[in-house]
């Protein structure tokens, strides 16, 4: 994370990391291991962000795991 803010920087406006820690049901894993999230105003300020290191940053992920990301676009609904 601090490695992809750098990147980032004032581009990303908000950064959140969540560890998952349970599913559903009682005693169930939970979906996701961990999620990453980064606020951006628009889809193309990620675009400008991430293209440039994207390479760097999905190498640098195989560092700490050999879970295969998955990256989503939302939008934040009020």
């Amino acid at each position: 994370m601090p490695m992809v803010s750098r990147k980032f920087g004032t581009a990303a406006k908000t950064t959140s990391v969540e560890q998952g820690i349970g599913g559903a049901a009682p005693g169930a894993p939970a979906p996701y291991v961990a999620i990453a999230s980064f606020v951006f105003d628009s889809v193309p300020a990620f675009q400008a962000a991430f293209d440039p290191h994207a390479q760097e940053i999905m190498t640098d992920i195989r560092k700490y795991t050999s879970i295969e990301p998955v990256v989503q676009i939302s939008e934040i609904k009020g």
